[in-house]
């Protein structure tokens, strides 16, 4: 949806709809999106945070398949604004943890599958548009060091192909990494300092001249343009970091947000017995729910939720936020909090000076809550999500009215 005042383009991720195949997507299309539409967009277009897993973009290889989609966009009255590409595999209804950044960009299977998927959103859009691309922060934390050079000069390919249907189409395909907890570009500072080092870099302008033929000047505007951040704001607020502060640090460096994910964590003011106890309904075996905790010698950062339960009673009275993605409209889950305030605090920054063109929302846990904290369908959660974020944008309020999480 087109947002007021120049604000961007809101949407929300499919990957919370458990789609593998192609014809999976074309369902969720058909299905789940259409009643949102129909909710907040009825009679104009709405744009769409695709995701399509290796296995459904090889299945959109088929002509026939790929020129269904083309017609069902135009036919449903969708627009393609962005892609997520972090997730290779499957994302539902199977064990992912680790194995979502899987292959990582260490790998030509991750540079082989990025390109697919820019050169499909190219096709997808119209001369002109900018059209974003998140992607995984590098790889997991114990499998970066060491692969610094290897992981850019891959990420440097993808720019190369990026800038060639940029040509050839008239569309800008932007690729976001996107800053994790326990992966490899963590923090803001982690990704501001890679960027700085090793992708736009003096040397990474003589490799995208050496792959496009452009000229130094150009090459050196099209790495930003082509390549930049995705902020997840679940991600930041799991980090401690300060979202003023954040953003503005990536700015001083010449990095742009290309895409701004909407999303919140738990957070657990003070660790005791009692929340330990209450916690353990959110060790699930899907994904990875890692733990960044404050306390009296700083911040302590967990792969998974079970491991930082298995320090017992050392973590009592420390300040808890796990990557566990909760619904965006509540500023409690259970007996827990939420990093609510940090998600208002970032779109009120958001509605004075915009920081990205495409504002996603990505909730994508829904079907692995604990069923106590189950509500409504996860369309009508979806579209309360949607109402939620434009509420915030649209306030007259220039900055929120509620007290930020502190960040001491």
């Amino acid at each position: 949806m087109q947002l007021p005042n120049n604000l961007g383009q809101l949407t929300y991720c499919l990957n919370i709809h458990p789609a593998q195949s192609w014809e999976e997507v074309r369902a969720a299309l058909q299905g789940p999106v259409r009643k949102v539409k129909q909710v907040l967009a009825p009679q104009t277009p709405f744009a769409v945070g695709l995701r399509f897993s290796a296995q459904a973009l090889r299945s959109l290889e088929e002509p026939a398949s790929r020129a269904e989609l083309k017609a069902l966009l135009a036919e449903q009255g969708y627009r393609a604004l962005t892609v997520n590409g972090f997730p290779y595999g499957v994302f539902h209804g199977a064990r992912v943890k680790e194995e979502v950044y899987q292959p990582d960009w260490r790998f030509a299977e991750r540079l082989d599958y990025t390109c697919g998927l820019a050169t499909l959103m190219a096709e997808l859009g119209a001369p002109g548009d900018t059209l974003s691309l998140s992607t995984v922060p590098g790889t997991f934390k114990p499998f970066g060091r060491g692969a610094e050079a290897l992981m850019a000069d891959n990420l440097l390919k993808a720019t190369a192909h990026c800038v060639e249907l940029e040509q050839r189409t008239g569309v800008t395909v932007a690729i976001a990494l996107e800053p994790e907890p326990y992966c490899f570009l963590e923090t803001i500072n982690e990704a501001i300092a890679f960027f700085d080092r090793y992708l736009y870099s003096d040397e990474a302008v003589k490799r995208l001249m050496e792959m496009t033929g452009l000229t130094a000047s150009q090459a050196a505007s099209a790495l930003p343009r082509h390549l930049g951040l995705c902020y997840d704001v679940c991600h930041a607020a799991v980090e401690f970091e300060n979202p003023q502060a954040s953003i503005k640090a990536l700015r001083a460096a010449g990095v742009p947000i290309h895409k701004l994910q909407l999303s919140a964590a738990l957070r657990i003011p003070k660790i005791n017995a009692e929340a330990r106890h209450a916690l353990e309904a959110f060790c699930e075996p899907t994904y990875l729910h890692q733990v960044v905790a404050s306390g009296q010698k700083g911040l302590t950062r967990h792969a998974d939720l079970p491991e930082a339960l298995a320090r017992g009673e050392q973590a009592n009275g420390e300040e808890w936020r796990i990557h566990y993605h909760v619904p965006i409209f509540t500023e409690t889950l259970g007996r827990f909090e939420t990093t609510q305030a940090f998600l208002a605090e970032v779109l009120a920054l958001h509605r004075r000076e915009p920081i990205a063109p495409h504002l996603e929302v990505e909730t994508y846990t829904w079907h692995v809550l604990p069923e106590a904290l189950k509500g409504a369908s996860v369309e009508d959660a979806i579209i309360r999500e949607m109402q939620w974020v434009q509420g915030q944008l649209c306030q007259e309020s220039s900055y929120i009215k509620r007290v930020a999480i502190s960040r001491e």
